[in-house]
């Protein structure tokens, strides 16, 4: 497989984003979202799947996060449809079953070039770490759709919001890293229609 790393950029009146994925990494990362939590949930996400993330942005946080959150979502999701290219060779599919203490969420995914994003996610919070709640499917939508992805994401059962959203985060992260991994035995693009 050929360097799969890709470098994206969004500037805005609301925000300036620079992103660059290596989905061949060793979960290495450089992130400031000016959102601790945030931070913190890309880390995971980064980490989990092995990806090299750098993501620096500068987001108009004194009016809300809502901007910097989406936007965050939006570039990292046409990072990695970059950096995967025509997708030759790779496993398409992926899903990871994550548990974490009480919390179990699962992710499947298809890079299948249609976007769409079925969430179910419920907090008791309006807030963890500072950061709304609601944001979280904000994030995996925008993400979804700039990827042009399939995207499942489902807490099966949960009560820690700290915990659910971190098992969001990382049972993403494991479900691409399947998705995006090389399959040998498939040179072509894994497509009936020999396309994606």
């Amino acid at each position: 497989m050929q360097n799969r790393v890709a470098s994206c950029t969004r500037k805005t009146k609301e925000t300036e984003i620079f992103l660059t994925i290596n989905l061949d990494g060793q979960g290495k990362t450089n992130i400031n979202t000016g959102i601790e939590f945030f931070d913190h949930m890309l880390d995971s996400f980064a980490r989990h799947g092995l990806f090299d993330l750098d993501v620096q942005v500068k987001g108009d946080l004194l009016v809300d996060c809502h901007h910097t959150v989406e936007d965050v979502g939006i570039v990292l999701g046409e990072a990695i449809d970059k950096a995967l290219g025509d997708k030759k060779g790779i496993s398409r599919f992926g899903n990871f079953l994550l548990p974490m203490d009480e919390t179990l969420a699962l992710c499947a995914i298809d890079l299948s070039g249609r976007p769409f994003l079925k969430y179910h996610a419920v907090f008791t919070t309006e807030t963890v770490g500072g950061m709304k709640t609601e944001m979280f499917k904000e994030f995996f939508y925008a993400l979804s759709y700039s990827g042009a992805m399939n995207l499942h994401l489902k807490i099966i059962d949960g009560e820690n919001n700290h915990h659910i959203a971190e098992a969001l985060f990382k049972s993403f992260g494991r479900g691409l890293k399947d998705a995006v991994k090389d399959e040998p035995r498939m040179n072509e693009v894994w497509s009936t229609k020999g396309s994606l």
